[in-house]
C-alpha cells in the first residue's frame, strides 16, 4: 500500500509509539503489526470492533482513508476535531487524499460550531485546501464572530483571513474588510485583499 513509505504515516507511528510507550512503558506487538497491515478488511475491522484503543483506530483510519476508502471517512472527521492537535493534522491530511463528497460539508460544520472554537484551526485549513463549495461561506462566519478585538481565537480568525486569501474570492472583501482595523488580523487581512479575483 502507498501509504507505508507516506511520511505522514510514519510520523503518525513515531508519535503514536512514543505516546504508547510514555503511558505504559511498552508497546504492544498488536501496534507493530497494524502498522505494517495492507489489508482493507483487518483495518475496517479494527475501525468497528468494540474496545479498541484510540491509537489502533487512528492507524486504521488514516491507512484507509489515503487509500481512498470511504469507510474511513466519519472516523477522520471525529479525529479532525480531537482536542490533539497532531490528531487533528493527521486527519485533515488522510481526509484530503480520501476524496469523499463529503468532507467540505463536515468540516464547515466542524469549523462554525461555536462551541467547538478552540479546535477549528484544522477543519478551516482543510476547508481552505479543498476549495469546495462550503470553503468561503464557512470561513467567512468564522471570521466574522472573531473581529472582537478581545476574542480569544484570533488564530482562528487568522486562519480564516489567510484561508480566504488562498481562495481568492470577492465575497470575502467585506468580512476582510472589516479585520483590517485588527491588531493581529489587520496585516494578514490586507494581503489577502490584495489577493481576492486574483486566484482561481
Amino acid at each position: 500500500m502507498e501509504y507505508a513509505e507516506d511520511p505522514e504515516f510514519c510520523s503518525m507511528i513515531d508519535r503514536l509509539r512514543d505516546e504508547i510507550e510514555n503511558d505504559s512503558g511498552t508497546v504492544p506487538a498488536a501496534f507493530e503489526q497494524l502498522a505494517e497491515t495492507t489489508d482493507p478488511e483487518e483495518l475496517h475491522h479494527v475501525l468497528t470492533a468494540p474496545g479498541q484503543p484510540l491509537w489502533a483506530r487512528e492507524i486504521a483510519a488514516y491507512a484507509l482513508g489515503v487509500t481512498g476508502d470511504p469507510r474511513a471517512f466519519e472516523a477522520l472527521v471525529l479525529l479532525l476535531n480531537h482536542r490533539d492537535p497532531e490528531r487533528c493534522v493527521t486527519a485533515a491530511h488522510a481526509l484530503t487524499r480520501l476524496g469523499d463528497p463529503r468532507t467540505a460539508r463536515a468540516a464547515a460544520a466542524l469549523a462554525t460550531n461555536e462551541l467547538r472554537v478552540a479546535y477549528a484551526l484544522l477543519p478551516i485549513r482543510l476547508l481552505a485546501a479543498l476549495r469546495a463549495p462550503e470553503s468561503v461561506p464557512a470561513l467567512i462566519t468564522v471570521l466574522e464572530r472573531r473581529l472582537p478585538a478581545d476574542d480569544p481565537h484570533w488564530r482562528v480568525g487568522l486562519a480564516c483571513v489567510e484561508g480566504l486569501g488562498t481562495l481568492g474570492d470577492p465575497r470575502a472583501r467585506p468580512a476582510l474588510e472589516a479585520a483590517l482595523p485588527h491588531p493581529r488580523l489587520g496585516a494578514a487581512a490586507e494581503a489577502s485583499l490584495g489577493r481576492l479575483g486574483t486566484t482561481h
